[in-house]
């Protein structure tokens, strides 16, 4: 979603004649975009801040400017530590920043605008994107979940989706660029809804589009996640055969201090039925411990999930309290070393299970979209599946953008290794 925000804060500057430089040492305006779902996220901005305000010493003429989630969630920290910062503006603003921009410096000390929306989709407004294969689609915007770790309903305000119309334009503009995937985005997905439309009707009509091969969407939610939008993935072979599937815990006790809306058993079993019906399908999922008044026996039920269903990746973290969340009031009652410990348990364990889910695949030929050169051999493509597994195989002539077919031969952690057949 920050990517997507990016590519459209730097569409609104191009229309502005404003030109993207390479070099922070070269440019007049350079934005931070940020996020505040993890404590390590917002160090790395203090960090990078920091670097910038040599910079600024040197130049007094730039302009620095913090984007998103944290500008929302610590815009009274920002003006305190760092002075230095002219810029401000929460996720619902950006369609003000050329206008902001124009205004004489010597006017204001800080621009600073983080008013949230109920209605802003940005739905008349177009990325720059770079060249590419994948193309990220926001869809809609907010969260009405307020699960009780998370910090983006208090930073990006209430759900409300784009119309149809919209993003089907959008698709179309992408498909005329060049690219052949898109990958629809939003804290729940499958509550889009815009005049009683929902996302499986999305996926159907944006799956109608010429050109575009491959649709992904993330993040779904388990509560949400129902037998239409299985439907989807087994009737259009457009839809790919990946679904990244939030666990977050295993136990039913940490899901409902977590306020998930769901239980172990209807994830479980929710995981098994796409597994049956989706051919191929792979499951991704993210998953926290050390949530507060996590048990060792809570944790062990998170890796019975983990043995049930057998992810094929998985996001882990160590959870970090966020300022303004519910859960930032219980008491942190899990020691960092043990967090550290299941942490790593955890991460073990994922490794096996990823391995296993892709040595299943050696032996198969599948289709597979080149994206780029192997970061270890100019002599190798790197690409994708439909299942979002990524596939290393010697170059015979093809261009990123190419679809090939690959005999899968070896897989070692993460990446399968193949050859090209006819």
């Amino acid at each position: 979603m920050n990517e997507y925000d990016s590519e459209l804060v730097a569409g609104l500057l191009e229309k502005e004649d404003y030109q993207r430089t390479e070099q922070a040492e070269e440019a007049q305006l350079i934005l931070l975009n940020t996020c505040s779902v993890r404590e390590h996220a917002e160090d790395k901005v203090h960090a990078r801040l920091n670097n910038l305000k040599v910079m600024k010493k040197r130049n007094a003429d730039v302009k620095i400017g913090v984007l998103g989630c944290m500008a929302q969630n610590l815009k009274e920290d920002l003006l305190k530590s760092k002075p230095f910062v002219d810029i401000i503006l929460g996720p619902d603003s950006y369609r003000k920043l050329p206008d902001l921009l124009a205004q004489p410096v010597e006017s204001i000390e800080n621009i600073v605008d983080t008013k949230l929306s109920r209605m802003e989709v940005y739905d008349d407004l177009f990325p720059a994107r770079r060249e590419g294969i994948n193309a990220w689609i926001s869809i809609m915007r907010g969260c009405d979940k307020f699960c009780t770790f998370c910090i983006v309903p208090f930073t990006r305000g209430r759900e409300r989706s784009r119309s149809i119309e919209s993003i089907l334009e959008e698709v179309q503009r992408v498909r005329d660029d060049g690219f052949k995937e898109v990958t629809l985005l939003g804290q729940n997905v499958n509550s889009f809804l815009h005049d009683g439309h929902r996302f499986p009707e999305l996926l159907q009509e944006v799956a109608k589009i010429e050109g575009i091969e491959r649709i992904r969407y993330t993040s779904p939610h388990p509560q949400d996640f129902d037998d239409d939008l299985i439907a989807i993935h087994v009737q259009n072979p457009k839809v790919c055969n990946h679904i990244h599937f939030p666990l977050q815990a295993g136990s039913d006790s940490v899901l409902a201090r977590m306020n998930r809306t769901y239980t172990k058993q209807h994830f479980v079993d929710l995981a098994h039925r796409m597994r049956e019906q989706i051919p191929g399908l792979s499951i991704s999922t993210d998953m926290i411990v050390g949530f507060p008044g996590e048990t060792e026996a809570d944790f062990q039920e998170t890796i019975a999930v983990m043995n049930q269903v057998k992810f094929d990746t998985a996001f882990t973290f160590k959870y970090s309290p966020r300022p303004g969340t519910k859960a930032a009031d219980f008491e942190d009652s899990v020691p960092e070393d043990m967090k550290q410990k299941r942490l790593e348990q955890m991460i073990r364990l994922q490794k096996e299970h990823t391995l296993y889910r892709n040595r299943a695949l050696i032996g198969n030929t599948l289709e597979v979209l080149v994206e780029k050169d192997s970061k270890k051999s100019e002599k190798q493509h790197q690409g994708r599946t439909r299942s979002n597994k990524i596939v290393i195989f010697d170059k015979a002539g093809e261009q990123p953008g190419d679809f090939v077919n690959v005999e899968i031969v070896d897989a070692q952690g993460i990446t399968l290794f193949g050859r090209i057949v006819a």
